[in-house]
């Protein structure tokens, strides 16, 4: 059961790598055009006070940038602080998986192993809505989130 379980922990553990990855490439885009904005505001304050842009025009242009760069900086804060908990999970899943590695090939689950591993087992309320009882239990590790049975039985 702990290889079926490490296998979804680790392509749970892939999945938000690549999150991670695409996050990344797009906060990279939006400091890119953060760059471009400010050389484009030097631009049209050149032009401005050159008088090859006139202040109506200037205006216009300078509360469109301006607007796109707040945009752009509240968009980054929020990128970076999802990628720094994506990478706390990261960090947490991988733990978990070192721990369990110690405890593969098992054959039995012994209290140290539980309380190595498992937070807690969470049973739900017998379903008889199709007619047979069907009874449901997730199993909570330490560190990660819920992860269903069926979940690891495919």
């Amino acid at each position: 059961m702990i290889n079926n379980s490490a296998k979804v922990i680790r392509a749970n553990a892939r999945g938000k790598q690549k999150k991670i990855l695409g996050m990344k490439k797009q906060l990279e885009r939006d400091e890119k055009r953060g760059a471009e904005l400010k050389r484009l505001f030097m631009k049209i304050y050149e032009d401005n006070t050159r008088r090859l842009l006139n202040d109506v025009l200037y205006d216009l242009l300078n509360q469109s940038y301006e607007a796109e760069q707040r945009q752009l900086e509240s968009e980054s804060a929020t990128l970076r602080r999802k990628i720094e908990v994506q990478e706390q999970k990261i960090d947490i899943i991988d733990k978990f998986i070192h721990k369990a590695k110690t405890h593969v090939g098992i054959e039995k689950l012994d209290a140290y192993t539980l309380y190595e591993l498992i937070q807690g087992i969470y049973v739900d309320a017998p379903d008889k809505s199709s007619g047979k009882r069907q009874q449901h239990f997730h199993i909570q590790y330490d560190g990660l989130n819920f992860f269903p049975l069926d979940e690891f039985m495919k």
